[in-house]
């Protein structure tokens, strides 16, 4: 073990808890602190755009551990608290209001912030989703029953329509892509996504984007599309992605890039500097450089950085791994699908409900997706976790 003594984890998220769970499970036994700008203890974030949005969830069922497993992880915590800058030289942190905290090791797993539409700051109506104050906001909208706009059909997107839908909602479903989440799956099912938002009474807008945004009395009214065509709304929801929290770093020597916090593939970014989730742009053995907004990805990378913290310098090279629960369909993905993949249906069939996509580059298997299958994904993932083993 390193002769690490104070730690400092930036960002209460699953990716920050992660972190210092496993520096704890290692046998690390000096000071740790977990800085986290909200005032929350770390929770879980897919429940948000479902669960807690619907109502059949309570807030406090979202929290990642009791208040006694943080108790025993004998952190210096630091809630309500923005890092505003890194002394990489002095190795401080700074922090809002003007306290330094200092480190040997960092990890930063601050996350991401949801991208806005322009001329929507401050309007009432307008919504993002990210945070459980966000859900919780939002989620007071949708129970008054308006008609909801949802501009971005990628998974956040497409998981509120569900939501709203399944709450008796007029929704419609806006997004320049010819179909849902084309990043995530592919043209192909794609096609299947709409098809169910479609059955499931959702007005679909694809192919088209956002001209302006109508407003009275300070409130959304509805949004004017690029094909000239309007359309009202009570309320709308923003999923058009996400960026890097990584401004506070400006001037640090910290490496950023477009993508997040510039990581080797050991999730290094600096000597004694890690980041982790979805704030970290790393090198991936296999598949080159990337950033996952995955939970999954968030605890394995947490993991991951924590070992090297303390001196175990392993590459990390994980299958990257999605789900997305849509009324009664569960989506999961294993791999790393790009353009230009062949996609293959190879078992089960889109009428019957329930099929496995295989996607394959010159004939290699690349990723594999299922539509109500998660049995049959297992050899499939275990071909690709072999891939990714080297």
């Amino acid at each position: 073990m390193t002769t690490v003594q104070r730690i400092v984890v930036v960002g209460a998220s699953a990716a920050g808890l992660g972190a210092a769970e496993a520096l704890r499970r290692r046998g690390y036994d000096g000071h740790l602190t977990l800085v986290g700008a909200e005032t929350h203890l770390p929770y879980d974030r897919p429940p948000l755009s479902k669960q807690v949005l619907s109502g059949a969830w309570e807030p406090e069922r979202t929290q990642l551990r009791g208040d006694d497993k943080i108790a025993d992880l004998r952190l210096d915590l630091r809630l309500a608290t923005r890092a505003s800058g890194v002394d990489a030289a002095g190795r401080q942190v700074l922090l809002d209001g003007g306290d330094r905290v200092g480190y040997d090791g960092l990890v930063i797993a601050t996350g991401v912030v949801p991208r806005t539409l322009p001329g929507t700051t401050g309007l009432g109506g307008v919504h993002v989703l990210r945070t459980l104050d966000d859900a919780l906001s939002l989620q007071v909208e949708l129970l008054a029953g308006p008609r909801l706009v949802v501009v971005g059909a990628g998974l956040i997107g497409c998981e509120v329509a569900a939501t709203a839908r399944k709450l008796g909602l007029d929704v419609t479903l806006v997004d320049p892509l010819p179909v849902p989440m084309t990043r995530q799956v592919g043209p192909r099912i794609g096609e299947l996504v709409a098809n169910l938002h479609a059955e499931n009474g959702v007005h679909l807008r694809f192919g088209v984007g956002v001209e302006s945004v109508l407003s009275e009395a300070g409130r959304v009214t509805g949004v004017v599309l690029t094909d000239g065509t309007r359309v009202d709304a009570d309320a709308m929801l923003v999923g058009i992605g996400a960026t890097a929290v990584t401004d506070w770093l400006d001037g640090s020597g910290i490496p950023v890039d477009e993508l997040g916090v510039r990581c080797d593939a050991y999730c290094s970014a600096a000597p004694g500097v890690y980041a982790a989730g979805d704030v970290a742009s790393w090198e991936h053995p296999v598949l080159g450089r990337m950033r996952l907004e995955h939970r999954t990805n968030a605890t394995e990378q947490a993991m991951a950085v924590a070992a090297n913290l303390l001196g175990a310098q392993q590459e990390y090279r994980p299958l990257p791994y999605f789900w997305s629960d849509q009324y009664d369909t569960k989506i999961q993905m294993f791999g790393w699908p790009l353009p230009g993949d062949e996609m293959e249906i190879v078992e089960g069939s889109p009428e019957e409900g329930q099929f496995i996509a295989a996607y394959r580059r010159d004939g290699a298997l690349t990723a594999a997706m299922g539509w109500n299958s998660a049995r049959g994904l297992r050899p499939y993932r275990q071909e690709l976790m072999r891939a990714m083993a080297g």
